[in-house]
């Protein structure tokens, strides 16, 4: 497993050649206390991953470590811990697109799923961008914004979730 050049709150989950690299905003406070991807008792990510086909069965964040053997990894675009995305500032998400462009030029994915519009327009300087598949790749991943799987984002519903990662599949 990869961790960049400096010691994240976060540890990525990575391998060369995945089929999909997940990649969060940012840890919440927990996930950081934790050390795992997604750990907050409300966020559908693990769920929605299995829902989706992508895991025989539902993972615990404590397995966040097993989803190479999957296909599957899981980065954030910044590193520090918040208790909303919110609290970031712009610079730290355009820092944060310069990290992830490394990590993706270093393990070369076949598709970057990027988990927030709203942090993918402030990191990119893109305020149009829209969900789904982008137009430009990103070190040659094929890129997705698909929506954040947080309990805090009512907007999409579980089943919602399930069928956009569906969707990512090889």
């Amino acid at each position: 497993m990869g961790t960049g050049a400096r010691a994240k709150p976060l540890r990525d989950v990575v391998a060369p050649g995945l089929d999909v690299l997940f990649c969060g905003i940012n840890p919440s406070l927990l996930s950081a206390e934790r050390g795992h991807h997604f750990a907050r008792p409300g966020n559908r990510f693990w769920p929605a991953l299995h829902l989706a086909g992508l895991t025989p069965r539902r993972l615990a964040p404590e397995e966040d470590g097993e989803l190479p053997r999957y296909g599957l990894g899981v980065t954030n675009l910044a590193d520090r811990p918040t208790r909303t995305a919110a609290e970031l500032t712009p610079e730290e998400l355009r820092d944060g697109l310069r990290s992830l462009t490394a990590l993706v030029a270093e393990y070369r994915p076949r598709v970057l799923a990027v988990l927030g519009v709203t942090a993918w327009r402030l990191a990119t300087g893109r305020p149009r961008a829209g969900w789904g598949r982008q137009e430009e790749s990103l070190a040659g991943a094929q890129t997705w914004v698909l929506p954040n799987p947080s309990g805090l984002n009512a907007h999409h519903q579980l089943p919602d979730l399930a069928r956009l990662y569906a969707g990512l599949r090889p």
